[in-house]
């Protein structure tokens, strides 16, 4: 492991006041992109996204006692369920499956205090995880490509089409080209690059900027104030069993921190503090009106580059981002991003999140001559992409499942139940 004296701020240290200051915004413009992204796919308001964000990374800290320098952020993970019950439930539906993922991950976090969590590894081996996580980004691709080539009516406009490429290969060019610190925000400078071509190219209306107040609340969906809370059974039932996927994300996050800054944070202060703390974060903010909300991969390599473990950064880049949200005209500029730029970056960053889910394949060798493994990854694969859902009933009392909930938990059945080896390779 690294040793923490090549670190220039460890954990615990504090840095100077404007020290504190440039690196805390640096670690939160390094996840805004990605954070604003996913309400703007799934019609969410940013300004709660970035609220819930911030006041999440807040527990997630106080939660593991100052040990682990962690950012929350928006999950994609469950843009899929969360647009589907946008469209039929409204955000009651969202909150009620954010909810539950946070339970979920209280639980998870509870059994891994009384039994370890050795039964983790046996519930999502890599064959089950890799597909789900391809499943997770090329799901998604219909929904990008519709952003990139339709217009608010529903007919076809070359002018967004044309935007959405030019996005797209802005964010390529940044990702390739730019070091540092700037080669770790490509998504928000691809977001940047693109809105500024979509304003050339007449796409973009200003009004609600230009009427939105400079200092606002973010507009809030709270139970028993703004609804009155229902249990939504389909809405758990969709992403309740994703939220085992994020907690592999969870894990190896972990590994690199603790690589990162030569400490074992599954000891200290343990996987069950880590994993109540994203729980508590999700839940927190399905009671405000946010989304799903994981540790963020972007801010690691943040730290990576610069050296800078300390939590205290990541505490600033929590405040600054709550303090961002209370911004409306930022809010009101985000919401104005047109369907072309978001529909530009996501080709990149599902196709991304789908090479993600390969590479866990390729690096743990799985054997596809092996017949179990070739049995769970086609299923997976096909069910979850072509989006196979189950309904069951109507009207009010309908549930519907996603194919990628349907997927994620037939391939952990699948897993559990055929043998390791078919009678054929006996």
């Amino acid at each position: 492991m690294q040793n923490t004296r090549d670190a220039v701020l460890d954990v615990h240290d504090k840095p100077g006041f404007f020290q504190w200051i440039g690196l805390s915004l640096q670690h939160m413009f390094s996840m805004f992109g990605s954070t604003v992204l996913v309400p703007l796919l799934v019609g969410l308001n940013p300004g709660i996204a970035l609220f819930s964000s911030g006041v999440g990374t807040l527990l997630h800290i106080f939660i593991t006692r100052k040990q682990i320098p962690a950012y929350m952020g928006s999950s994609f993970a469950f843009i899929i369920p969360m647009t589907a019950l946008m469209k039929t439930t409204g955000y009651p539906g969202v909150a009620t499956g954010v909810i539950a993922v946070g339970i979920v991950y209280l639980i998870v976090a509870l059994l891994v205090a009384l039994i370890g969590s050795d039964w983790i590894d046996k519930l999502l081996p890599p064959i089950v995880v890799g597909p789900i996580v391809m499943v997770i980004g090329l799901s998604l691709a219909g929904s990008a490509a519709q952003n990139a080539t339709l217009n608010a009516s529903g007919h076809y406009d070359i002018r967004i089409f044309i935007v959405a490429m030019l996005t797209l290969f802005l964010t390529i060019l940044f990702n390739t080209v730019l070091g540092g610190f700037l080669g770790l925000i490509p998504i928000l400078l691809g977001i940047v690059g693109g809105y500024v071509t979509a304003v050339l190219f007449g796409l973009v209306d200003f009004q609600p900027v230009m009427q939105a107040h400079w200092v606002a609340l973010p507009k809030f969906e709270l139970p028993f104030v703004n609804y009155q809370p229902v249990m939504h059974w389909g809405a758990v039932i969709v992403m309740a069993p994703l939220a085992l996927v994020t907690i592999t994300e969870h894990l190896g996050h972990l590994m690199v921190l603790d690589q990162l800054t030569g400490k074992d944070f599954f000891k200290n202060p343990g996987l069950k503090r880590t994993l109540a703390g994203d729980g508590t974060a999700s839940l927190f903010a399905g009671l405000v009106g946010g989304p799903a909300v994981t540790s963020y991969g972007e801010n690691i390599g943040v730290m990576a580059i610069t050296k800078v473990h300390s939590v205290y950064v990541l505490i600033g880049a929590a405040i600054f981002a709550v303090a961002f949200s209370f911004v409306g005209k930022l809010s009101a500029l985000i919401q104005s991003i047109p369907g072309a730029v978001t529909g530009g970056v996501s080709f990149l960053l599902f196709g991304v999140i789908a090479a993600s889910g390969l590479r866990i394949i390729v690096e743990n060798q799985i054997d596809f001559d092996k017949k179990k493994n070739l049995m769970i990854a086609s299923s997976v694969l096909v069910i979850g992409i072509g989006n196979a859902y189950l309904q069951i009933g109507s009207g009010n009392t309908m549930v519907q499942f996603s194919g990628v909930a349907i997927a994620t938990v037939l391939g952990i059945i699948l897993n559990l139940i055929l043998p390791e080896k078919a009678r054929s390779e006996r």
